[in-house]
Parts: C-alpha cells; sequence; structure tokens
C-alpha cells in the first residue's frame, strides 16, 4: 500500500507538501498540487481512515445495538439509522444484543474500543439494566430508542405509546364497540405498560367495563397474539373488539381465529400497533397505529450527532406521534 513518503519520492516534493495537497491543509501552488495529485493516482493511493480519525479525533462511525426479533418493526427503524448515517457521511456498526445483557455490555465495550463516535441503543428487553461499561467511558455520547426509564445519562427518541394506545381504543369505541378485549406485550416493560395504561383510559372515559378474560399479558411476537387469543377463545366468550398492541400479534390472532372459523371483522374487530410495512397486506388488511418508525431511526441520529458536535448540552426527549391509520380489519356497528 502506498504511502505520503512514496507520493513525496515520485513527486519529487516534501512528505509534508503532500500531506497538505492531500488534506487541503495549506495553500501549494497549482503546479506542485498536479504533480502530487498525479503520483498519487498512479500509486493508487488510498488516505487511511484510521490515520485521520486518531489526527481528529473522530472515526466518522455510529454503533447500533438492536435486540433481535421476527417483528419487522426494529428493521424499518434501522433503515432510517443507516439511511440517515449515510446521507451524514458516517458509517454504522450494527450488533445484535439476541436480548441477552452480557452480550449487549460486551457489545457496547468492543464498540468503543473501536472508537466509535457515539452509541445508539435500541435494546427495550434490557429495559433497567444497569450498564457499568459507560462509567469507565462518560464522555461517550448515547441515545436511547423506544426505551423505559434508564439508570445512565443519554438523550431518548421514543413514540407517544400512550396516545397510540389511547388512539386504539377510542377508534374501537368510536366504531360502536362497547366489548372490547386487549392483548399487551409485557407489562414488565414501560413501553407495553403505558401503551396498555392509553387503552384503559380510552375505556374508563367511555364507561366501559373491563372484562378480566379479555385483557391477555402476551410477548410482542406472533405466537404470543396466537396463544393469547386462543386463552380468550377459551373462556367461553369473545369481546366484539380486541386492540392487539402490536401488529406481530395481531398476525396472530388472525391466524387462531381463522382457524376457528372467526371471521374478520364480521365476528371480531381487530386493531394493531406499529404499522409494520406487511399490515396492509393482511387478509384483511390491518387496521392500526401508525409509529413513525423511519422518522423514528431519522431523529436518533440528527440527536446524536448533535450531541457528538456539542450543540445540545441537556439530555433530549424527542417525542414522535403516532396516528391511526383505517383499513379493513375494524367494522363499525349499531347506529
Amino acid at each position: 500500500m502506498a504511502t505520503m513518503k512514496d507520493i513525496a519520492r515520485l513527486a519529487g516534493v516534501s512528505t509534508s507538501t503532500v500531506s497538505h495537497v492531500i488534506n487541503k491543509s495549506r495553500f501549494v501552488s497549482d503546479e506542485i498540487a498536479e504533480r502530487v495529485n498525479r503520483a498519487a493516482k498512479e500509486l493508487n493511493y488510498a488516505p487511511s481512515a484510521l490515520a485521520r480519525s486518531l489526527k481528529v479525533n473522530r472515526t466518522q462511525t455510529i454503533g447500533m445495538l438492536v435486540t433481535t426479533s421476527t417483528n419487522p418493526f426494529f428493521g424499518e427503524v434501522v433503515k432510517g439509522v443507516e439511511r440517515s448515517c449515510y446521507q451524514k457521511g458516517y458509517n454504522l456498526i450494527l450488533c445484535n444484543t439476541e436480548g441477552d445483557s452480557e452480550r449487549m455490555k460486551a457489545s457496547i465495550d468492543t464498540l468503543l474500543q473501536k472508537r466509535v463516535d457515539g452509541l445508539l441503543l435500541m435494546c427495550s428487553t434490557l429495559e433497567g439494566e444497569q450498564i457499568d461499561v459507560f462509567e469507565r467511558y462518560p464522555d461517550i455520547p448515547v441515545v436511547v430508542m423506544d426505551w423505559g426509564p434508564m439508570s445512565f445519562a443519554s438523550d431518548k427518541i421514543q413514540d407517544n405509546s400512550y396516545q397510540g394506545g389511547y388512539l386504539a381504543a377510542r377508534y374501537l369505541i368510536d366504531c360502536g364497540h362497547h366489548e372490547i378485549g386487549c392483548i399487551t406485550g409485557p407489562l414488565m416493560k414501560h413501553q407495553a405498560q403505558i401503551r396498555y395504561e392509553g387503552f384503559k383510559r380510552a375505556l374508563n372515559e367511555a364507561g366501559l367495563a373491563f372484562h378480566r378474560d379479555w385483557i391477555v399479558e402476551s410477548d410482542f411476537e406472533s405466537e404470543g397474539g396466537y396463544q393469547a387469543f386462543n386463552k380468550i377463545f377459551a373462556s367461553g366468550s369473545l369481546p366484539s373488539a380486541i386492540f392487539a398492541c402490536n401488529d406481530m400479534m395481531a398476525m396472530g390472532i388472525i391466524n387462531a381465529a381463522h382457524e376457528k372459523g372467526i371471521r374478520i371483522p364480521e365476528d371480531l374487530s381487530l386493531i394493531g400497533y406499529d404499522d409494520i410495512h406487511i399490515a396492509k397486506f393482511m387478509t384483511p388488511s390491518l387496521t392500526t397505529i401508525h409509529q413513525p418508525k423511519y422518522r423514528l431511526g431519522q431523529a436518533a441520529v440528527e440527536t446524536l450527532l448533535k450531541r457528538i458536535n456539542k450543540e445540545i448540552t441537556e439530555p433530549q426527549v424527542v417525542q414522535l406521534e403516532p396516528t391511526l391509520v383505517v383499513r379493513k380489519s375494524v367494522r363499525r356497528v349499531g347506529n
């Protein structure tokens, strides 16, 4: 691999002159600059990103940790992160935690040793974990995405899940439904809990009763939705509508209902949450709460870069608002 010394030798100039031409750090005459650039091209010279990063104390690299899931939601958020990094001239190193706290801590340690400029964390399955590694790197910028309360300082990007849960239940009520069930995510997780709290607020405002057999805690996965619906079915009666607290569980519900000859929305209305890309291609197409996934990733990168560039000093919380997407899985009843 050619070095600046090789270019200097071929061009008949000093190494410092080559450096000034390559880095554009000082004026060099057009004639000398042309000789240097011609020599660099002849030697197939490529600047060392490592050397430059050591000089400016930046690697133009961001590390991101995400928990593996079958839910396309995560992939759609990562797409927003990756596109934003590319547009801003940054590289992205993606690490999968597999929902394991030790693997998460090891991945963070590895990324910091590789001198990433900042970190994005999207590992809500590890909510509440004490991450001691940040005590050894107190100055590393960190942005947390879609997570609950944290034991370390960071900026945070989140969906207004309380409002989203409220919107879902309110739409079912406005469509004339009075017997409404809910399949929640793991209620020990902050986002799952507040999504359910929004749902409860809408029912309380409407003066509707809660049927405990129609409220089932699940895991945000399709299999969990499938099993949760079977549990409601086994209780002996069905609500007229169900709020599935994410689209993956809604897929499981559609499958379980179809096996039992229960038609959606004729026999059971269903609303999901997230608006993953495939939601509109389900049968029937899924009415759901749209979570701005691409914007979530974009906002995380923008906030992290502001932190890296010291444009912000106080912890930031950026909250993105959900919206209702009406499709074919909810029917209107009564008048």
